[in-house]
């Protein structure tokens, strides 16, 4: 007797959940790690703020890593800032001269961009690819070799002991190295203006444009950048996991998420001078 065939199997409602599940979490995935990521670098610059103020500070810590923050960063930001003058100089003349013929106020527009935007903003980006990821490397190995357990186990609180010496060196040294990479920078941009167009340094140096306003944003931003660059350069070192691999995608996620998060804070207090000072 001829058995007969079984009916094909039909998608039931157990199998068809999975596959909805995947495309939701496809489509919200991306959400629901920025919500995370913005929640922790939240919590990490609120437990920053709060042992700021109400614990110890290990100012020999803060010494040594102004030493690397600043120092050692020094000619890397000289040397970037220094030719970036000369470049939008050259960039700058050669577009006066063919549209308006003249160059006397190229000065003056240079040192109010250099204050407003160049300055600080190029400064600090800088500042994120030499410093944000040596951060993260740094506190990302100690991660990995079980150092910051060791710190708990004793008592002793990593965003405390690691994290705000390093933000106290890096806010005071990215102003610092922000004055020298401004000053370098017009230097050269009127030495660039003086070899390529003839124009007299007197000429170039033009204070006509700058208002308080000016100082008040460099100082806002640059007050700003100290902070989002290390407490986002630890925070990916904190959550690194794994081995050495860990420690270059925690690299990556500090250099990324910093210049993203300067870009934010840029749009931000540009849009704030825009409305409130200029």
């Amino acid at each position: 007797m001829a058995t007969e065939a079984a009916p094909a199997p039909q998608p039931t409602q157990g199998e068809e959940t999975p596959l909805l599940h995947r495309f939701l979490e496809g489509v919200g995935g991306p959400f629901t790690f920025v919500g995370r990521e913005i929640f922790e670098l939240i919590r990490v610059f609120a437990l920053t703020f709060f042992y700021l103020f109400y614990r110890p500070i290990r100012w020999r810590e803060v010494v040594r890593q102004c030493y690397e923050m600043g120092y050692r960063s020094m000619f890397f930001i000289a040397v970037v800032m220094g030719f970036l003058g000369m470049i939008m100089v050259m960039q700058t003349g050669l577009q006066a001269q063919k549209m308006l013929g003249d160059l006397s106020m190229i000065g003056a527009l240079f040192l109010q961009l250099l204050f407003r935007e160049l300055g600080p903003t190029i400064t600090a980006a800088m500042i994120a690819v030499r410093v944000g990821t040596g951060l993260a490397a740094e506190i990302g190995s100690m991660v990995v070799t079980e150092q910051v357990d060791a710190l708990r186990m004793n008592d002793a609180e990593p965003v405390q002991y690691l994290i705000v010496p390093r933000v106290i060196a890096c806010l005071f040294m990215t102003i610092v190295l922000t004055c020298i990479a401004m000053v370098i920078s017009f230097a050269s941009a009127m030495a660039g203006a003086y070899l390529m167009f003839d124009l007299n340094p007197r000429t170039f140096y033009n204070t006509d444009l700058l208002i308080w306003g000016d100082f008040i944003t460099f100082a806002m931003k640059s007050l700003a950048y100290g902070i989002v660059i290390p407490v986002i350069g630890c925070h990916a070192g904190l959550a690194a996991f794994g081995g050495s691999e860990g420690v270059g995608m925690a690299t990556t996620r500090a250099v990324v998420n910093a210049s993203l998060g300067i870009t934010f804070v840029d749009f931000a207090l540009s849009a704030f001078g825009f409305v409130f000072i200029y």
